[in-house]
């Protein structure tokens, strides 16, 4: 029978190849279970946690920006990174959620724990259900620039499965919220487009 031991990488040294200020990229050197040494890739960060806020009516609030990185325009839930490895993401979670979109929850759970990217990278995000939610003004960081909107939870996560949503965060954040709390119908769809015309826009400049 095969154990997890069989399968075990053992990490043998490291070296740093760039000290970036969100990320780390180290060349690691590791032992194979068959005994032979291998090269790693290894990104490290220090992690985020995520948030799926849902008012008393139902409707979650999500985020539109542009990710450079994949020069595509997204929806995903509030996020944020931690500011060390030791920061409590509960506490993160908090933060981010009023400065990118004003709201405080009263009512939190965690929902997940995921790791986003295991071949490469150790980022772990902490997706969070907020509810019980009120309205303050939100502080987006100074280079934020940030489109809000509500819709419905059960409108969101048929969105998920007609891949109109592509953040995966957002997506597991939504799918998980929606199976905790029983939402399984999926509406007739709006116009993504339609959606963008109706966001609230929220930037470095708005809220303060």
């Amino acid at each position: 029978m095969m154990t997890d031991d069989s399968l075990r990488e053992t990490f043998l040294s490291s070296q740093e190849i760039y000290p970036g200020k969100i990320i780390r990229v180290e060349k690691w050197q590791v032992r194979l279970p068959n005994g032979e040494t291998a090269p790693r890739e290894i990104v490290r960060h220090n992690g985020a946690a995520a948030i799926v806020p849902l008012d008393r009516d139902g409707n979650v609030t999500l985020v539109r920006q542009h990710r450079i990185a994949i020069d595509r325009f997204t929806w995903e839930i509030p996020a944020g990174k931690l500011d060390s490895p030791e920061e409590d993401p509960f506490h993160a979670a908090k933060r981010e959620l009023e400065e990118e979109t004003g709201l405080q929850a009263d009512s939190w759970r965690l929902l997940n724990r995921i790791d986003t990217t295991p071949g490469f990278c150790n980022e772990h995000i902490s997706i969070y259900l907020a509810t019980d939610l009120s309205q303050h003004p939100a502080h987006p960081d100074a280079d934020e620039f940030l489109g809000l909107t509500k819709m419905p939870l059960r409108e969101a996560v048929a969105h998920c499965m007609a891949g109109d949503f592509h953040d995966s965060k957002t997506v597991i954040g939504l799918l998980m919220a929606a199976m905790a709390l029983g939402v399984t119908d999926a509406p007739a769809l709006s116009p993504l487009a339609s959606i963008q015309r109706g966001s609230a826009v929220a930037s470095s400049q708005s809220g303060k």
